[in-house]
């Protein structure tokens, strides 16, 4: 499938409609986001992405500067680490997972209050919002005191379930509002800083190509709808978390490369 702005050639996608092999072929896309973001990769899934170059991953065609770098720190991140990894390099993938997700080490929160509450705190009325949304189509997330309704993989799970069910014009415009105010909002700012701070250049390249697919997305599904995507400002991008310098994605420093996510 083709974006708007991407240079590939069509595919053949109606620019109006999106069939449903087409709708499920981009939450499968979404499905192999949320993966990412949900827990570090072991030996089985980092072999399963070795098989085939980032450019296969996903059924929405990517181009353009900003993939080539995100696919670049994917080639090389995976490249660097050992093709039969020892425990040494899947703990040192765990602690960077835990550095970025877990102990706020980069300053970066994984969950949208953090980024939109004046205060920069979590559960906050963003968090509510989500949670209307996700109550609107009849589903839970398993444990919000454990990974709050507004996590970056709980959005992600939640995008891919609209865009699967979709019935029609209405359903796709869900997903496309859902996306415009809420993922966009902040998750642009998270993948960024990421990639900026982290230690480990894969992640760099999973933030990256996140934030990259995103956008591409958006303008799909704004030419599918008609829909304005441009999200809601972010008043304040530091509510993420302070400055604290570059990292892996910084151009000027130097990068060390190093199963299905949880339902709603």
């Amino acid at each position: 499938m083709t974006a708007p702005g991407d240079e590939s050639p069509s595919r053949g996608l109606d620019p109006i409609a999106l069939s449903g092999p087409e709708r499920r072929a981009l939450a499968e896309d979404l499905l192999i986001f949320s993966g990412l973001h949900d827990r570090e990769p072991d030996a089985d899934t980092l072999a399963a992405l070795r098989e085939e170059g980032p450019d296969e991953w996903f059924s929405l065609s990517l181009s353009g500067p900003e993939w080539e770098t995100a696919r670049r720190h994917l080639r090389e991140g995976l490249a660097a680490i050992p093709a039969d990894p020892g425990s040494a390099d899947l703990d040192d993938l765990a602690a960077e997972f835990a550095a970025i997700y877990l102990t706020f080490a980069y300053r970066a929160a994984p969950c949208e209050s953090v980024w939109r509450d004046e205060d920069g705190l979590e559960r906050q009325a963003p968090m509510f919002a989500v949670r209307e949304w996700y109550r609107h189509h009849g589903l839970t997330v398993a444990d919000w005191r454990n990974r709050p309704d507004d996590h970056l993989v709980n959005e992600l799970l939640f995008l891919a379930t609209l865009l699967r069910e979709a019935d029609g014009p209405n359903g796709l415009r869900e997903a496309a509002l859902f996306l415009r105010d809420h993922i966009l909002v902040w998750v642009p700012a998270f993948t960024g800083r990421v990639a900026a701070r982290c230690r480990l250049q894969f992640y760099a390249g999973v933030a990256l190509a996140t934030g990259v697919y995103l956008q591409r997305l958006a303008g799909l599904l704004g030419l599918c709808t008609g829909l304005d995507m441009t999200p809601p400002p972010l008043k304040d991008e530091s509510r993420g978390g302070t400055d604290i310098g570059p990292s892996c994605g910084a151009p000027a420093v130097g990068a060390r490369a190093g199963g299905p996510p949880p339902p709603l």
